[in-house]
């Protein structure tokens, strides 16, 4: 990872500033949100916030709310009732688009990669949000628009380094294994430059060693780039070993938030995850 990348990512990080400096007292706050279609309830009043820097962890049985909560906090869905605000201003009823170009990035569960494409095009399109030239600039590629088509392809190499799938660049992205596909759905959110990451099951479907190398990578961009994140995952083992705090969802409902090992011994965790019965036993 070059110098310049590295402090390209973190001037946009404020976790160093004080709460008066940098007009904000936490990243993002999710305040009481209850969101339902025709009267069924996917979450209700949930609350949870993520500080700079904070890799923030969601985990519950299927059907708890946890993509629901994705959906809401990059503009998909809309919720009812509650806010969810972003450095200070509220984004509820922002869209998708814009909620991006605010620093929110995600990856998907299902990979959402265009097959035919390479690596490194799958990757650029991600640059769309921080690309700011008219079509016809781009069209002449002459002046503006070449120092940023220029600018845009070495934050694209840098996040293809970081990744280590320098072999795969020329790829069609249909031909790579689907651990490689699920780390270029990572650099395309990645290119992004985003201050938020929702990762959605970014380890579904791996084997270890796989899974391995996507913890890995994970913890490296936290590190290298300051970016705080929010892991949606059911691998629970990935999820104690490298998330900060741990929020636990039910039936649409918080039950349990806390560090990994208190959240571990929660007794409403255990009857989420065994049933009533085997946890009492």
């Amino acid at each position: 990872m070059s110098d310049r990348r590295r402090l390209s990512f973190e001037t946009r990080s404020q976790a160093g500033l004080s709460v008066e400096e940098r007009g904000y007292e936490h990243l993002l706050e999710f305040t009481d949100v209850s969101l339902s279609f025709k009267g069924v309830k996917a979450l209700t009043d949930v609350s949870f916030h993520v500080d700079d820097g904070e890799l923030f962890a969601i985990i519950g049985p299927n059907g708890a709310g946890k993509t629901s909560t994705f959906n809401c906090l990059n503009g998909v869905y809309h919720p009812q009732e509650g806010d969810i605000v972003w450095k200070g201003s509220s984004i509820l009823r922002e869209r998708p688009d814009k909620i991006a170009e605010l620093g929110i990035a995600r990856t998907f569960q299902n990979i959402e990669l265009f097959p035919h494409m390479t690596v490194l095009e799958n990757i650029t399109l991600g640059r769309h949000v921080r690309t700011h030239v008219s079509w016809w600039d781009g069209a002449i590629w002459w002046g503006r628009a070449k120092r940023e088509e220029l600018a845009n392809r070495a934050v694209v190499e840098d996040i293809i380094d970081l990744l280590e799938i320098e072999q795969w660049r020329a790829y069609p992205v249909a031909l790579l294994p689907y651990g490689v596909q699920k780390r270029v759905e990572l650099g395309r959110a990645l290119a992004m430059e985003p201050e938020l990451l929702l990762l959605d099951e970014p380890v579904a479907g791996m084997n270890l060693e796989e899974t391995e190398d996507m913890a890995r990578f994970i913890l490296d961009i936290r590190e290298e780039l300051g970016i705080a994140m929010i892991l949606v995952e059911h691998d629970m083992g990935l999820v104690m070993d490298i998330a900060d705090r741990v929020m636990v969802l039910d039936f649409g409902k918080r039950i349990a938030i806390g560090k990994p090992e208190e959240v571990q011994r929660d007794p409403e965790v255990i009857r989420a995850y065994l049933g009533g019965d085997l946890a009492a036993t």
